[in-house]
Order: C-alpha cells, then structure tokens, then sequence
C-alpha cells in the first residue's frame, strides 16, 4: 500500500529513512525514492506552504531491499517561498537529490492551460492487471494498488509535429485522505510510471534498457491521485543512449493538474537476458 511506502520516519531534526518495499526490480522504483524524499521535504515546512516544484537526479541504483535515509537541508524560508534540498542515501552514499520549492497559495495572476486532448474513456481501456503477463505481471502485480490504462495507439489521435507519443490513464485504486500533501507524494511516485515507455512509441522492435536520470515535476492545480488522471506523454528527442520524455497530466474535467520532464537511460540492447526494466531472478 502507498501509505506504507511513503510512511517515513523522522529519526533527527531534518533526517528522515525510508522504509524498504519488497520489489522485483533490481534497483529501487525511482519513484518510490522521489515520493518518500517530498514527504521528507514537507515535513520541514509550515503547513501553509505547498509544493509547487521539484527536480531530482537519480545518481545511483539504490537497493530494494534497504531503506533510504533523507537528510534535508533548510535552503531558504521567505514569506511567499520556501526552498528544501534532499539527499538519499544509502550505505554511506548519495543515490538521489532534489530541491523543492514550496509555495503559500493565493496570489493572483494570469491564468491559461493547454487544452486536454481528445481520448477514449478509461473505463473503454482493459484493466492492465487482467491483461499483462510473463516479467510484466510481477511488475504489475507489485503495482496492483494503481490502475495503469494505456490508451491504445489505434486510438489515439496522433500530432503530426510530435514524433513519440503515447497517452495512459491512471490512478491510485483505494480512497486516499483529503489531506493534499497525501495526493501530491502519490502522483509523485507515480509519475515516474510508464514515462520513459513514451521515447519507445515508435520503436517497438527495438530492445531498450532503461533508467530515470533526472526527473522534473510542476504542480499546477488541486487534484486528488485516486481519481482518474490522464498522462499525455511525449519524447521529443533521443539520441547517444539517452531520451527526453515529457508528460502533462490532466484531470477528467479537463483541467491540467501537473507537469513532468524526464530524461532517462536509453540504450539499445542485444542480449536477450538484459530487461528494459531490470528483475529479479531466483538465480540473483
């Protein structure tokens, strides 16, 4: 369950540890490191501060099956903004970094979004976990507590002007508390989910090993996680092993709830024995 993943414990003033999660992934899902490193973030801020950014580097794979200990440093505290910078770390060495900038609501400006794109329904999608198999069932069987729709290429209506592109519907599957800060680390960890599956749209037989490099989110609009989200996902380049993808997310009124940026690992592979996304065997 996502509370338990993103459950962290303060163990001294301004540091924080993760709990580990069991995983079949060989290193830990990136966007289960970026969630618990906000929820450590938010803990240091007033309560009337919301984030309203991050940017993170994955600079190490981190372990599965240890936890991750968050030191955050207190970088600036003005009256509108505050500004928090997190490491993880595990087994003496940094494996992720991040600022977050925190924002107190409530100042007036422009206003202006993308329009959403058309896209069938969620409930016209099968459910993934009825569908998937081999390797892809263990991963999604760990994530069977989040709906994951893919919208089918078949469907979509395509840009001519963007040249990967994929759309997928999700949310968390069980009630969340009203509490925003809650909805803002799930979409988080989820966010880093099918992403990077964007850049290979339009390479379906090519194999890819991939891996978050860095990770950039916005939080634009009030949302709630565990009502369905659309992810318009693009990439627009790739090249020299690795691809930048992007995704806006919108709710199903419409609105655009947030945006992320991504770059990751995107090498073409041969050998059949190395995964897209790296498992676990009974050998290892």
């Amino acid at each position: 369950m996502i509370d338990e993943i993103l459950r962290v414990e303060q163990i001294e003033t301004d540091i924080y540890r993760g709990p580990s999660y069991p995983s079949v992934l060989r290193r830990t899902f990136g966007g289960q490191v970026a969630g618990q490193a906000l929820v450590s973030a938010t803990r240091t801020v007033p309560a009337e501060f919301g984030v309203h950014s991050l940017h993170g580097y994955f600079l190490r794979p981190g372990d599965p099956d240890l936890p991750t200990v968050f030191l955050v440093d207190r970088i600036r505290d003005g009256r509108s903004f505050a500004t928090r910078r997190v490491t993880g770390v595990q087994r003496g060495e940094a494996i992720f970094s991040m600022s977050a900038s925190f924002h107190i609501a409530g100042d007036e400006g422009i206003e202006h979004q993308d329009r959403m794109p058309p896209v069938i329904a969620p409930d016209d999608i099968a459910d993934r976990r009825d569908t998937v198999s081999g390797s892809d069932r263990a991963l999604f069987a760990e994530w069977e507590n989040f709906d994951i729709r893919i919208v089918p290429r078949d469907q979509m209506e395509l840009s001519d002007y963007l040249v990967a592109q994929q759309r997928v519907w999700f949310r968390y599957r069980h009630r969340l508390p009203d509490d925003p800060v809650s909805h803002i680390c799930v979409l988080a960890y989820m966010s880093d989910m099918t992403l990077l599956g964007s850049a290979s749209a339009i390479h379906r037989d090519e194999r890819v090993q991939s891996a978050s490099l860095d990770h950039a989110m916005w939080f634009l609009r009030p949302f709630r996680a565990d009502e369905w989200l659309l992810y318009d996902q693009t990439s627009p380049s790739a090249g020299h092993g690795r691809a930048l993808t992007q995704g806006r997310l919108f709710d199903q009124r419409g609105r655009m709830v947030a945006a992320v940026t991504q770059e990751g690992l995107a090498r073409t592979i041969s050998d059949p024995a190395v995964q897209g996304i790296p498992m676990r065997t009974e050998e290892q």
